[in-house]
């Protein structure tokens, strides 16, 4: 048997290898403390299950979802967006329900890219953006994101061959892994360098709640002209502490969301109806829920932050999502260093190379457990790095 190529160059899903390491790790009795997913210790909210079970009584439920979801729900997303971002929304044909974000994330290649197209991902990212476009046949151009220029892209450094080729800029902010912030100044600067070289950008914008001391994100869509050449990803996720829920969208202009909606016609049959139902709940209970619930991350935020830098690391308090993006002393590789984190320390950490090259150097901490456990995390991880220097 002999599988297609694009296949064989894929490489292994670090979230799936990191959740088998995690196990071994359990089973031999070791105290495991792990920051390898984004996926918070947090319960659903009460009435966002009480809606999910409410729904599940109905047998009108229990039938294949329509492929462009529920109206209901499009409407209160639609609605959020109006009221958090100014950004007006006909929630029957710009907004799109995914299963999570991360579906439309990894199909929407497929939309744009032809095989040698060139799509521009940021390094480091999201490994789904490169890996949606080679499944897609296209090419992935890695965009440098550096410390010195904020962790944003130098869109004037793309050389023009390349930026002729492509047809997709990737970005993400509030970022992962980085935890940088994008303001709308750099989106017009997008929007200008797309309409240049007549491509898309793509915007993966999940974290826009997570933020703390009165910063508050904006939307891609928000800048001038983002709507003719822009396509936004949302979640559900880590602002209701829904990961295994789901429930994400997108929202573009009908043109754009069209041909989107029409490849998922192919590929699946939309969310589960009561878990569209319960994103409803979810996203009427904003404005109560969610300051409640980012107080405990900027709880956590502020513990791991101190707690890092005690035991000799540097880091930035980030402004926005729920990670540390943590520098290693030079000479001290990512990958080594987390591996021996986890082997020695039972700590779990992703290495700054996992993202990319660009993340060589860094190691990512999620803000996934309580304060505590960030504390005695730190401390595991500082004894790791006063030796290593002397294992190398």
């Amino acid at each position: 048997m002999n599988l297609a190529r694009r296949i064989e160059r894929l490489p292994a899903y670090l979230f799936a290898e990191i959740s088998r390491k995690i196990a071994e790790k359990r089973a031999q009795g070791v105290d495991v403390i792990s920051f390898g997913i984004g996926d918070p210790d947090l319960p659903t909210p009460e009435h966002i299950i009480d809606a999910l079970a409410e729904a599940a009584r109905d047998p009108a439920n229990h039938r294949y979802p329509e492929s462009e979801g529920l109206l209901e729900l499009r409407e209160a997303m639609a609605r959020w967006y109006s009221r958090r971002f100014g950004v007006d929304l006909d929630p029957q044909r710009e907004v799109l329900p995914l299963i999570g974000s991360k579906e439309g994330i990894g199909h929407v290649a497929l939309c744009f890219i032809d095989p040698g197209d060139v799509a521009l991902v940021p390094d480091p990212g999201y490994p789904v953006y490169a890996v949606g476009t080679a499944l897609a046949g296209g090419e992935p151009y890695y965009l440098p994101l550096t410390d010195e220029n904020d962790f944003l892209p130098d869109l004037d450094a793309v050389p023009e061959e390349i930026a002729r080729r492509a047809k997709l800029l990737w970005l993400n902010y509030p970022n992962n892994p980085t935890g940088a912030i994008a303001d709308l100044q750099f989106f017009e600067r997008a929007v200008s360098f797309a309409r240049r070289h007549g491509l898309a950008v793509l915007h993966d914008g999940p974290y826009s709640e997570v933020a703390f001391d009165g910063y508050r994100p904006v939307s891609f869509l928000q800048a001038d002209g983002a709507r003719e050449v822009g396509i936004e990803f949302h979640s559900l996720s880590k602002t209701y502490n829904m990961t295994g829920w789901r429930c994400g969208w997108s929202v573009a202009k009908p043109e754009i969301s069209a041909v989107l909606a029409k490849v998922k016609t192919f590929v699946d049959t939309g969310t589960y109806m009561g878990i569209q139902a319960a994103g409803v709940a979810a996203i009427a209970s904003w404005k109560t829920f969610v300051p409640e619930n980012m107080a405990i991350f900027d709880e956590r935020r502020r513990a791991a932050s101190e707690a890092f830098r005690a035991a000799g690391f540097s880091c930035e308090t980030p402004k926005s999502t729920m990670y540390l993006w943590v520098a290693l002393p030079e000479g001290v590789p990512s990958r080594p260093f987390a591996d021996r984190l986890m082997e020695e320390e039972g700590v779990i950490v992703l290495p700054g190379a996992a993202f990319g090259d660009g993340g060589e150097g860094f190691f990512r901490v999620s803000f996934i457990v309580a304060p505590d456990r960030l504390r005695e995390a730190a401390q595991r991880a500082g004894r790791v790095l006063s030796g290593f220097a002397a294992r190398v």
